[in-house]
């Protein structure tokens, strides 16, 4: 899991500057953070949650190997969309990633119905997240071919964002976020109970509707906006503005939120071609992605390092994680909205900042040293 965080960690300002630069194409830069770096590490994550949610044990070590296998095919679908490989290798990897999906589905299915008691709802979400993967991976043979109009690559494109990676993160929010905390939330499981359909549908209709129709993508983004902008509202009245701003963990979780709702409006304009798509990926990377991802590092990855009880080393380790992210939480979003406002230079370097504070913030954390017994 170290490994999974950390690659995705170093993959996000890699494909920001490679796709800035022209040294990559802007769909090989793309995939350089979604299919090498994030992709793997949701899968990893999924690995993490679905014991505790379902209160089984340990993934064996076989599905625990899976994540790899994923950020194996990214590599060859980077490869591929750089002209480095022949494009049908892009079919192997599509494969590949599908049945590692449809893998982890039905492993997630089997402890579920072994859990002790009922299982968390959160599972459900993942469960979700997978099947659309598997429908965004559906339509990659005819754009690898080069045949396919350009309403499979919007859907593909918002099945793997709006789809796959945001309802695995708004599966994981309500279960992370009063973890960081250290404050319950009696309020997660229903909630994740009562919203999954409308989140499913959203993504359904964002999808379908980019590619197809923008009355439906307007219908699709306001769903989702709704969902997350409902999580966002219940922490503001269930923990209060103070609380979730001073933790170093959650401010940038709580900002990542945040800017997944404004960016929603984006999203559906893309479907009206009202913005470049590759404006829309970068904002979505930077306002999203990245403070989501560094945030949930923030927490998981002391928890990964030493896992068991909690020991004095994995506080510390923590606690320099933390060091620079309430900064973070306002740096990273502003970046991702100047992405989407056209302003790629000023995106550029907030979001350059913010990665910047983090990598050191995880360069010191990793230097803290297990306590002698």
């Amino acid at each position: 899991m170290i490994l999974l965080a950390v690659s995705a960690a170093l993959t996000l300002p890699l494909a920001l500057l490679a796709g800035a630069s022209g040294v990559l194409t802007p769909a090989a830069a793309a995939h350089v953070a979604f299919a090498i770096g994030i992709v793997p590490l949701v899968f990893g994550a999924m690995l993490h949650f679905v014991p505790v949610l379902t209160r089984s044990g340990s993934p064996q070590r076989w599905v625990g190997r899976l994540p790899f296998f994923a950020q194996a095919a990214g590599l060859v679908v980077v490869l591929a969309l750089q002209g480095l490989v022949p494009r049908g290798w892009l079919h192997a990897a599509a494969t590949i990633d599908a049945a590692v999906a449809v893998v982890l589905f039905v492993w997630m299915r089997r402890r579920s119905r072994r859990a002790l008691g009922s299982p968390h709802p959160g599972w459900r979400w993942y469960a979700a997240a997978l099947l659309v993967l598997v429908a965004a991976l559906a339509v990659v043979p005819p754009l690898a071919a080069g045949v396919a109009p350009v309403a499979l690559r919007l859907f593909h494109l918002h099945a793997n964002t709006l789809g796959f990676i945001a309802l695995a993160a708004l599966g994981t929010l309500p279960v992370l976020l009063p973890t960081a905390l250290g404050q319950p939330d009696p309020q997660a499981a229903p909630w994740l109970r009562r919203r999954l359909p409308v989140a499913v549908a959203g993504v359904a209709a964002l999808a379908l509707g980019a590619a197809t129709a923008w009355p439906l993508a307007l219908l699709g983004a306001a769903f989702l906006a709704v969902v997350a902008g409902g999580l966002l509202a219940h922490w503001v009245r269930h923990f209060g503005w103070r609380v979730l701003a001073a933790d170093g963990a959650a401010a940038p979780l709580t900002a990542a939120l945040a800017a997944f709702v404004a960016l929603q409006l984006a999203g559906a304009g893309h479907g009206l071609q009202a913005g470049e798509g590759n404006r829309l990926i970068a904002a979505f990377a930077a306002g999203f992605l990245v403070p989501l991802v560094t945030g949930a590092l923030s927490q998981l990855l002391p928890v990964w390092r030493w896992p068991g009880p909690k020991t004095p080393a994995r506080d510390e380790m923590r606690r320099r994680l933390v060091r620079c992210g309430r900064l973070r939480a306002l740096l990273l979003p502003a970046a991702g909205l100047a992405f989407a406002a056209g302003l790629a230079p000023a995106g550029a370097v907030l979001a350059g900042a913010g990665l910047l504070l983090f990598f050191a913030d995880l360069a010191s954390a990793l230097r803290v040293a297990p306590q002698p017994r």
